[in-house]
């Protein structure tokens, strides 16, 4: 068995015992703790009382972080004519249409966000199997199937975050990064559980959130009250 580092012993011992702590208290261990070589992102991982294999179960959405998420987003946009000049003037990484299509089956896909206009959907859909696994398909739901691309963009840019709940009911993102402030940090965890809250399926019968859990990139997690985190 590998030994461990004396960083990693640390942090471990620093959260024995600890569990579901209010928000504040667990921002404040994980940031006391994310010591790694570069700016850590601050994770949180939620386990949902849902089963996403029913389609009246199913967990999506999208939220904008108060404070961004600290990342620097490359989006890619399916567009034409003046609509793929509004999202070049928006500031989008990538633009094409077809010949983006054959650099994605090539497997070149060098972007976090993908945009698309409703008319390249067709173009698009063919990239289902290599798009889908990687939660990246443009989806109305989203915004990220829309006529305004610029605004899609520049969400997308400004710390937009989109959640899908996993096969096993759980949805997981990143809120931010360690070197933000606290309550900055705070604020986004709160924005993201209020989001996810708020995404409550029909189907999903008694508790909804069952767990909620706090990370930093190379650290180890913490659980948080719910409650706590439910809370405004």
């Amino acid at each position: 068995m590998a030994k461990l580092g004396k960083r990693t012993v640390a942090a471990r011992e620093a959260f024995v015992g600890k569990e579901n702590l209010t928000v504040e208290d667990a921002v404040a261990l994980i940031k006391g703790n994310a010591n790694a070589k570069f700016d850590e992102t601050i994770e949180i991982a939620m386990n949902l009382g849902i089963d996403p294999r029913h389609a009246d179960q199913m967990v999506r959405g999208v939220v904008g972080l108060p404070n961004g998420t600290g990342k620097d987003v490359r989006v890619a946009v399916f567009a034409r004519g003046p609509k793929a000049d509004e999202a070049k003037e928006a500031g989008a990484d990538i633009v094409g249409a077809e010949d983006l299509m054959e650099i994605v089956q090539g497997g070149k896909i060098d972007f976090d966000r993908c945009i698309a206009t409703p008319d390249m959907m067709p173009v698009v859909g063919r990239l289902g199997k290599v798009l889908g696994p990687r939660n990246l398909m443009p989806n109305p739901k989203v915004g990220t199937v829309t006529m305004d691309v610029a605004a899609a963009v520049k969400a997308a840019k400004g710390g937009e975050v989109q959640f899908k709940a996993e096969k096993g009911g759980v949805v997981h993102a990143g809120v931010g990064k360690a070197s933000f402030d606290a309550a900055k940090l705070v604020e986004n965890i709160r924005a993201f559980v209020s989001a996810v809250a708020k995404a409550r399926p029909t189907g999903a019968k008694g508790a909804y959130m069952t767990k909620i859990a706090l990370s930093s990139t190379m650290g180890p997690g913490v659980t948080v009250s719910v409650d706590n985190a439910a809370s405004e």
